[in-house]
């Protein structure tokens, strides 16, 4: 990562697309950890989501005493440990504890105390699994899963004047939500659905809800979008990759990565010009499209399976790209050219 004097949220999201492909990753982390501590952030509240990223990083990388001193940092960076931003960063701190070796003990008391979170944040199944997964406790991780399904289905089903029981939760209409934000129940109920298929688990009435749920998803979401741009983002090398492997591809995002640029950048000048606010693309991977065929045994070029996966991605806040930046700030699509030399005059060729 180029030296800056100070890093800005795009600079930040650039990074969190880009920063495992840069040839150094583990700079990359000890750059944003360094810019954290000397303040060199544009907006000092981003102190633990640059840590978060740098404890990542170094974690994915097989490094967990820098994974640990991230991930700390980072937790003691937000207003608490009790903030929801800073799940994601005790999760990352379990792990490393985990791969460190000989202290299983606190990284499940700090997965124990994120337990909690699994009924109310949409992001926990996923990282809370992931670590205990990290931690060769994929079954306690399906324990949790279950036990969090069950409440939530319990309290739907109590709301509505339902009977409580396990059998008649499962079976009971669940709000999915808007096709780009299901919530919590969705997301407990799919990571709950990986987690037993990884054990290789027997399929029961749960899995089968969240095989329901998908569907509707899918369903919902090619419904709402039609002929709309998904605003699927695929960056440089990934793009390469999805017309590599799915040809067919070049006639919806493009037959290069200018076109697929000026496709999105278009579409996005389009929606403003309709009245939408708080616009912004969604970083996609050909691996995360192919994952998501494999769930529901169809073809990553189906239109289907692509907004479903749209929809998937764009639940991630991680993975949110805002729009428009400023004329001189890095461009969205990670080029690091500006905005204004780079996709702005797109939408006008």
């Amino acid at each position: 990562m180029p030296t800056r004097d100070v890093l800005t949220k795009a600079d930040l999201a650039e990074l969190r697309r880009s920063a495992l492909g840069t040839a150094n990753p583990l700079g990359v982390a000890a750059d944003l950890a360094e810019a954290a501590e000397q303040g060199r952030l544009e907006d000092p509240d981003d102190a633990g989501d640059a840590l978060t990223l740098a404890a990542e990083i170094a974690e994915i990388r097989a490094r967990p005493e820098a994974a640990l001193r991230y991930a700390e940092q980072a937790v003691a960076a937000y207003p608490s440990g009790d903030d929801p931003r800073a799940g994601f960063a005790r999760a990352l701190r379990a792990r490393a504890l985990f791969r460190a070796g000989g202290q299983d003990d606190e990284a499940m008391a700090e997965l124990t105390a994120l337990r909690p979170l699994l009924l109310t944040q949409p992001d926990a199944p996923a990282y809370v699994s992931a670590a205990l997964d990290a931690g060769g406790r994929s079954a306690t991780a399906e324990t949790w899963l279950s036990e969090a399904v069950d409440s939530v289905l319990n309290e739907r089903a109590t709301a509505a004047g339902s009977a409580t029981s396990t059998s008649t939760a499962t079976d009971a209409v669940v709000d999915l939500g808007p096709p780009d934000a299901p919530g919590v129940t969705f997301f407990l109920l799919q990571q709950r659905h990986r987690v037993r298929r990884n054990l290789n688990l027997p399929h029961d009435r749960q899995d089968d809800l969240a095989d329901r749920l998908e569907t509707q998803l899918v369903r919902r979401a090619g419904e709402r979008r039609d002929a709309e741009s998904d605003l699927l983002f695929w960056p440089r090398a990934e793009f390469d990759t999805l017309i590599s492997e799915h040809p067919a591809l070049a006639e919806v995002y493009g037959p290069d990565w200018d076109a697929h640029r000026g496709r999105l950048e278009k579409e996005l000048v389009r929606l403003r010009s309709a009245g939408q606010a708080g616009l912004g693309v969604f970083g996609a991977t050909v691996a995360g499209l192919n994952a998501f065929a494999g769930r529901r045994d169809g073809d990553p070029a189906d239109a289907g399976v692509r907004a479903g996966y749209a929809a998937e991605v764009s639940a991630r806040s991680s993975a949110r790209i805002p729009w428009p930046p400023e004329r001189n700030d890095a461009c969205w699509c990670g080029s690091g050219l500006k905005y204004k030399k780079d996709c702005l005059p797109r939408s006008r060729s």
